[in-house]
């Protein structure tokens, strides 16, 4: 991982005063534009790059964290330590001694034999810029590594999934006060005092969180703790992994994927009244290759490399810009990212077979990080492919351009009818793949899930096909990467990179459950197939996510980083589908409710849209509904109604 290195001997605190003397300082360069035709010209705020855009995201921020306390040890001093930070620290845990917790400010005696190794909790994720304060000699090299569970053992190595984020600052001897640059999540830090002689007194160890705000009146709460716990939960893990883009941890990787912000931007949608980082997902995901496929992350070193890419996380990216045109109605914005969306879509055409589904897909196929199959003819691919290709008609049809609607369409009916060879009849499901013209046992949650929301398998199925995914009995828990140890298995993935699928299940009698990220695409699903109402007892299973001071959902299933927002769905289906408060018309020309809350006696909430808060209250089956727009009421009965704006009343 890349480091912060500060040697504060070479920064002058008063740097930043108005009066510094700064006349030994390096004069800034002007910087000219230097391609043919310039003529060396420099004109800001164009030459030498350009206009400058509005930046259309608001202020970063978040509460300063103070850790209280630390774990303080001794260790005897270890000869020859490596330059990395993290490395030296590894070496030192190595052989210290048992620790005592000790209140902060703690002074320490230096002594030429032995190192001092504090450990803070901080009790749960936070991310930001780490803060140190220290009184100590000039010259002390104080080193930092952080780390996203206490449960890791820092002396044999974190498991192969968790980064060695760390730091080292060296001591000016007055005005100590560091401020880590770099955006770090982590629950744990060690820090490492050298031996030396003198005295370090540790004032403050603190993270000031930096993060994009959850603003507004947006909520939810219920009757029933566990869901209130669940959707408080995805907004954290959301806001976590919300900066100037959307991440998928702020602890290993802080990529911007271009599949896993989906969820991202429906968490914001739900419980965020300020929804321009929601529309900056899209608006940094519309960067196309030269073929017109979307790269599997933006904004980094991967899309700069170019090279291979993940080509359903482009489909998720349409449905985010879907689920955009849904909420805020802006034409403007749709019909800007149309184009990108329909090259996407068209980039597949070469992998029609002559059954109009999806054969022989080239590059990461991932689907899921469940065990999944996406060889040969790919009902999963196939299925989310037709899903964009009906959402991108719907915008276009809206837009008014017919033309392009009715080749989408046509597409789309072509994978209608070859679609159905994927259907198993025995088993009331879709299987996941046919090789060589037969089709292939397994069948995942994933498959069943995405004929639903596709549209590809007919309605008269669908109820049957969410009875037989959401059968607990017969879900088993896979992934072709994931160990039981909490991270990556390196023999899978070994194996995997030879085509080696190892199948451990009875394909011919149970299915895959999917991981928390797909999970949004089958409550999507349940929720379309009209058995909504099981969704309380379904997003359950995220509290296994919520233990020992954890308040993020994690990865996957028993392994992965600990707060990542793919997994935050919970949140979005409390609101559209518990609550059952989603745009009715694009923009929110009207609001359709359709409270589902099952078995719990009483849900409410406030759900923003363009206009203003929508605000429901189901209590007993009444329902009370507040909105700025007019509504239309959806019973489970399906006997529909409508009400002006304001305050209506109906029975569920």
């Amino acid at each position: 991982m890349p480091i912060e290195l500060l040697d504060a001997r070479e920064l002058d605190p008063g740097w930043r005063e108005p009066d510094f003397d700064d006349s030994a300082w390096v004069p800034a360069t002007v910087l000219k534009a230097g391609h043919n035709g310039a003529l060396a010209e420099s004109r800001p705020p164009v030459d030498p790059y350009g206009a400058m855009l509005p930046r259309g995201i608001g202020t970063l921020g978040g509460a300063r964290v103070v850790a209280p306390s630390a774990v303080v040890r001794s260790a005897p001093a270890v000869a020859d330590l490596p330059d990395h930070p993290a490395e030296r620290l590894i070496r030192q845990l190595r052989v210290g001694e048992a620790g005592r917790v000790a209140q902060l400010p703690l002074t320490v005696d230096l002594s030429p034999d032995a190192a001092t190794l504090l450990t803070v909790n901080f009790g749960r994720i936070v991310a930001g810029h780490v803060e140190l304060d220290v009184d100590a000699p000039p010259g002390v090299r104080l080193d930092l590594l952080y780390q996203e569970s206490a449960d890791y053992d820092a002396v044999a190595g974190p498991v192969a999934s968790a980064p060695r984020s760390s730091a080292s600052y060296v001591t000016r001897g007055f005005a100590d006060r560091y401020r880590a640059v770099d955006l770090n999540g982590l629950r744990q830090l060690f820090l490492l005092i050298p031996p030396g002689t003198g005295e370090v007194t540790v004032r403050e160890i603190a993270v000031n969180e930096y993060h994009y705000p959850f603003t507004g009146g947006a909520e939810f709460h219920s009757s029933d703790p566990e869901l209130d716990r669940l959707y408080r939960a995805g907004i954290r893990t959301t806001e976590l992994n919300s900066f100037d883009a959307f991440t998928d941890c702020p602890t290993r990787e802080q990529r911007a994927w271009v599949g896993d912000g989906v969820v991202h931007q429906m968490v914001h949608l739900v419980a965020n009244e300020d929804w321009r980082l929601a529309r900056n997902y899209v608006t940094l995901g519309a960067s196309p290759r030269a073929d017109g496929m979307l790269p599997m992350s933006v904004v980094g070193e991967i899309e700069y490399s170019g090279g291979y890419t993940i080509p359903d996380w482009a489909l998720h990216w349409i449905h985010g810009v879907w689920n955009q045109f849904r909420h805020d109605g802006d034409r403007a914005a749709t019909l800007r990212l149309l184009p990108v969306a329909e090259r996407v879509l068209r980039w597949y055409e070469p992998y029609i077979d002559d059954r109009g589904t999806l054969s022989d897909l080239p590059e990461w196929n991932l689907i899921d990080w469940a065990s999944v199959f996406s060889s040969g003819r790919s009902s999963l691919s196939t299925g989310l492919w037709a899903r964009g290709l009906a959402e991108y008609a719907e915008m276009a049809e809206w837009l008014g351009n017919t033309a392009s609607a009715a080749w989408a369409l046509g597409l789309w009916e072509r994978a209608r009818t070859g679609y159905e060879d994927f259907w198993d009849p025995d088993r009331g499901s879709y299987v996941d793949h046919i090789l060589d013209g037969v089709r292939m046992p397994a069948l995942s949650q994933a498959a069943g899930a995405v004929a639903i929301v596709s549209g590809l398998a007919p309605r008269e199925r669908w109820a049957g096909i969410v009875d037989v995914i959401t059968d607990a009995s017969r879900l088993v828990v896979r992934s072709w990467i994931g160990g039981e140890d909490g991270g990556y298995d390196m023999d899978k993935i070994v194996e995997q990179s030879q085509g080696i699928y190892r199948i451990d299940w009875d394909v011919d009698q149970e299915i895959v459950l999917a991981e928390p990220f797909f999970s949004y695409v089958v409550h999507d699903a349940v929720a379309a197939a009209g058995e909504a109402d099981r969704l309380p007892g379904l997003l359950r299973r995220w509290s296994v996510f919520l233990h020992d001071g954890f308040d993020t959902f994690g990865e996957c299933w028993g392994w992965g980083t600990p707060v990542h927002a793919w997994s935050a769905t919970p949140t979005k289906d409390l609101i559209w589908y518990v609550l059952g408060v989603t745009p009715d018309e694009p923009g929110y020309g009207a609001v359709r409710v359709a409270p589902r809350p099952g078995a719990v006696q009483r849900v409410a909430g406030a759900v923003p849209t363009p206009h203003g808060l929508v605000r429901v209250e189901v209590d007993n089956g009444q329902v009370r509904v507040d909105s700025p727009v007019p509504v239309r009421f959806v019973p489970p009965s399906g006997k529909e109604s409508t009400a002006p704006a304001g305050h209506s009343e109906f029975v569920l």
